[in-house]
C-alpha cells in the first residue's frame, strides 16, 4: 500500500492535493485495494457544488460499492473523463487517476485533513 507524504487524506479514504485554489481529489491506494477490481465510477458534473464530508459519488467494484465523500467544499471544475470508459485505471495507479478537481471555497479545510502518518495509522486498524 502506498501513502504519499505530500497529500492530505480523509478518514473515508479520499486523498487531496491542493495547488493554489484547485484541489485534486481521488481515492487512496488502500481503498482501491480493499474494493478490488473497479468497474464503475459515479462522478459529479462540472459545475456541481460539493461540501466537505458530504457524498459526491460512488465507486463500484466486482465485490462492493462504496460512496465517495468530498474532503473539501467548492465547485467541481473538472472530472477525470477517462474513468468513464476505463474505471480500472484507479486500480493501476490510485494517485495518477484522480476523480475530480474542485475550486475550493475554504482552503483551510485541507489543513484539517490527515497527514500521511496519521492516515497510515487508520489503515492499520
Amino acid at each position: 500500500m502506498t501513502i504519499k507524504n505530500d497529500l492530505r487524506y480523509a478518514e473515508s479514504h479520499e486523498w487531496v492535493s491542493l495547488e493554489g485554489e484547485i484541489a485534486t481529489v481521488g481515492i487512496t491506494d488502500y481503498a482501491q485495494h480493499a474494493l478490488g477490481d473497479i468497474v464503475y465510477v459515479d462522478m459529479p458534473e462540472v459545475g456541481d457544488e460539493v461540501t466537505a464530508g458530504e457524498e459526491f459519488g460512488a465507486v463500484e467494484s466486482v465485490k462492493a460499492a462504496s460512496d465517495l465523500y468530498s474532503p473539501v467544499s467548492g465547485e467541481v471544475v473538472e472530472i477525470n473523463e477517462s474513468l468513464e470508459d476505463e474505471p480500472g485505471l484507479i486500480n493501476q495507479d490510485a494517485f495518477a487517476n484522480w476523480i475530480m478537481k474542485v475550486k475550493v471555497s475554504d482552503p483551510s479545510e485541507v489543513d484539517a485533513l490527515l497527514e500521511a502518518e496519521a492516515y497510515a495509522k487508520i489503515c492499520e486498524e
